[in-house]
């Protein structure tokens, strides 16, 4: 018989509901037994409503309390590293919203305690879990679709100034960085996801129109192993928001058109002219039943790695690739200079931090 695992939720702003609903769609194998947020009376407020037993003001005490088996994570992202490093020492798992951390060096310390602890901590990347996605990448692996070619990364949305007015937001030291970080690092994780290894990275980034400290655009350009060319817009200034993905092989074109989330009705092919492929056409149409781009998709996922006590799939060298692709777009954008793979090491002053020495 399959175990059903103790989780906490850690954070009850608006993301909570995401995880509530990831937890409830698989409840044989989750059980949702208590709550943390600072503000006593939102803690109180989800509880009721979600019927969860246990209500916490203070995170080192309900781990002390409580010991859970998993923790998840959706607290402002300055707080990420240090509560996964606690929950770990505690023996629980963790699957941590993004940005999972603020740094290559914080990124390390997480990897150092999983080693130290034997458990893991995820990264919230649930773009990969969906159907459509594997099913493509399937195909790619096969060979089916050629080479990758040519990739374009863009997540256009728009945040006014009320949404930075909350304290957190805006800020190197609390939100760790701007659309880079907080909101395109969903997409450009799912393009590095189907495009594979990164090799450089040049990029600009700036301040344009709202009044913070981090950027409110980005642009780069990415070559990878492969020799495909990438390029990504990350913006909060944009009223028709948008995000999408576009790959090109030497068979097909691939393009996903969406939000915050998709399922397989929003992916598009398009076939290489003039032979058109009948193979690849089918191929394509011979998808799984759809099960979208959700939380509760990866959580199923993260719940079996548990159960095999493997590595997830969003932790280790997958959660680091993105963080240092991150990185190296703000440091290209900083220094005016291509950042090449491998090239971020300790002592680099955007190693400790993603604005540099800034």
């Amino acid at each position: 018989m399959s175990k059903t695992y103790r989780a906490v939720l850690v954070g009850t702003g608006s993301i909570c509901d995401a995880h509530l609903r990831a937890v409830e769609s698989i409840n044989d194998r989750v059980e949702l037994v208590a709550a943390v947020d600072i503000d006593p009376e939102r803690v109180k407020t989800f509880c009721e409503r979600a019927k969860v037993p246990h209500a916490f003001t203070d995170f080192d005490e309900m781990l002390e309390e409580i010991g859970p088996d998993l923790v998840l994570i959706a607290t402002p992202p300055s707080s990420h590293a240090e509560m996964s490093i606690k929950a770990m020492e505690k023996g629980a798992w963790v699957l941590c919203e993004k940005p999972l951390c603020g740094s290559l060096a914080e990124l390390d310390e997480i990897r150092a305690a999983e080693q130290r602890t034997g458990c893991y901590t995820g990264c919230v990347f649930q773009m990969r879990f969906a159907s459509s996605n594997l099913h493509l990448k399937r195909l790619a692996a096969a060979g089916q679709l050629g080479k990758p070619l040519i990739g374009v990364c863009n997540t256009l949305w728009y945040r006014d100034e009320a949404y930075y007015a909350v304290p957190w937001r805006g800020r190197w030291e609390t939100e760790l960085g701007g659309p880079t970080m907080g909101l395109g690092i969903h997409a450009m994780d799912h393009f590095l996801d189907i495009f594979g290894e990164w090799a450089e990275v040049r990029a600009m980034a700036g301040t344009l129109d709202r009044d913070i400290e981090v950027e409110d655009v980005s642009m780069a350009l990415v070559r990878f192993q492969s020799g495909a060319f990438g390029s990504i817009v990350n913006s909060a200034l944009s009223p028709r928001q948008e995000t999408y993905l576009r790959l090109d092989y030497q068979r097909a074109t691939v393009e996903l058109t969406h939000l915050y989330g998709y399922t397989k009705d929003d992916w598009k092919l398009t076939l290489t002219p003039p032979a058109q492929d009948d193979a690849l056409q089918q191929a394509w149409q011979s998808s799984p039943p759809d099960v979208g781009s959700s939380h509760g998709a990866q959580l199923r996922a993260f719940v079996q790695d548990m159960d095999r006590g493997e590595c997830p799939h969003t932790s280790g060298v997958e959660a680091r690739r993105t963080l240092e692709f991150l990185t190296a777009i703000y440091k290209s954008a900083f220094t005016n200079q291509p950042i090449a793979r491998d090239s971020i090491q300790a002592g680099d002053p955007y190693y400790q931090k993603l604005s540099g020495d800034r």
